[in-house]
């Protein structure tokens, strides 16, 4: 697999996870809770109140990648697994993570090219690693990622069959809805960009109205499954031309440029030439890192990272070591929630 260069810095335990989205614990999306980070110090407070701490002529990029219903149970050579369904490559193949069933709790990893995987009345064979040459696994031993032939309808398949890609920490299954942002209009990723997740219509209705401006980008997410230390991999993006001139004219003006997620600052980082925001589009393997570090972006709105998470590494190369550890111990100490349905945090080192 490929493995970053460095680790985050920041040591921290996770408080506890969110098992269910906040409308399934009775709160509305955006009443998760918000931890504000500065130079100026920590404020906590929840995310509808996210505008007390943004400008006139702040940018807000956004992701409007959709999360599909990746994950299905299928067949590896007769035995039972379940197969998560990324990105859509060329020739028809896709990117495929074969996993243990019934809960995917772990990767398969003796699987070998020209293996075949059933899934309804779709037939998929195992190529070679994803990405080319580099063979992925958490022990150094097989192989983790896979690109695959499609034979049959696979769109189908998981139209009919599929759900959203979900692990152990959720206490039930929710709808591919509950897995949606307001920005998603551009199917495509394999799980949600959930940073976006917290905004209402309501609430970005308020934001323009206050003067913040929104920067949509696309940006189609792989596998959060990653390894301890594991490179993320290639992922498609996106970044039309009249967003990138608005982050241009923002950062001319001295306004703030906040990224709403990782991949947000992955897609915008990924079309930087010259010290410029082009429009740009294709396979990034761009990997934004304290020794790498952000060129376009002052500021992120994000949710809860693991520790060794190559994400938590993004987040420190934008908001600073010592802001994003100060960040953490708060959150620790105050019971924020983790992961895709947790609580959320707009750091601006």
């Amino acid at each position: 697999m490929a493995v970053l260069a460095e680790e985050p810095q920041v040591r921290f335990e996770p408080s506890s996870f969110a098992s269910s989205p906040p409308e399934w614990r009775g709160l509305a999306r955006d009443e998760v809770r918000l931890l504000v980070g500065t130079r100026e110090g920590i404020v906590h407070t929840h995310f509808r109140r996210i505008a007390d701490h943004l400008r006139p002529g702040d940018v807000l990029v956004v992701n409007r990648s959709a999360t599909i219903a990746g994950e299905v149970d299928a067949a590896h050579e007769g035995r039972p697994i379940v197969l998560h369904v990324g990105a859509e490559l060329e020739q028809g193949r896709r990117v495929v993570e074969l996993r243990t069933a019934p809960d995917a709790g772990r990767a398969v990893l003796d699987a070998s090219p020209g293996d075949v995987v059933e899934a309804g009345r779709a037939q998929l064979r195992l190529v070679e690693p994803w990405p080319t040459g580099r063979p992925s696994s958490p022990t150094g031993v097989g192989n983790r990622l896979w690109q695959a032939s499609v034979e049959g309808d696979l769109t189908a398949a998981l139209r009919r069959h599929g759900r959203p890609i979900a692990y152990g920490y959720l206490d039930r299954r929710f709808p591919l809805a509950a897995y949606q942002t307001v920005f998603a209009s551009v199917p495509g990723s394999a799980e949600m960009a959930s940073a976006g997740r917290p905004f209402t219509h309501e609430l970005v209705t308020d934001l323009v109205a206050g003067g913040v401006l929104f920067a949509p980008i696309t940006l189609h997410t792989g596998f959060s499954s990653q390894e301890a230390g594991e490179a993320p991999g290639p992922e498609w993006f996106e970044v039309p031309a009249s967003s990138a001139r608005l982050v241009n004219e923002a950062r001319a003006a001295g306004a703030r440029v906040i990224a709403v997620g990782t991949t947000a600052t992955r897609a915008i980082e990924s079309a930087v030439r010259g010290g410029r925001v082009t429009a740009a589009s294709g396979w990034t393997e761009r990997v934004v890192t304290p020794a790498d570090p952000p060129r376009a972006v002052d500021g992120l709105v994000t949710g809860w990272h693991d520790p060794h998470a190559s994400h938590l590494l993004l987040v420190e190369s934008v908001a600073g070591g010592a802001l994003v550890q100060s960040s953490y111990d708060e959150a620790v100490a105050h019971g924020y929630l983790w992961h895709e349905f947790g609580d959320s945090a707009l750091l601006i080192g």
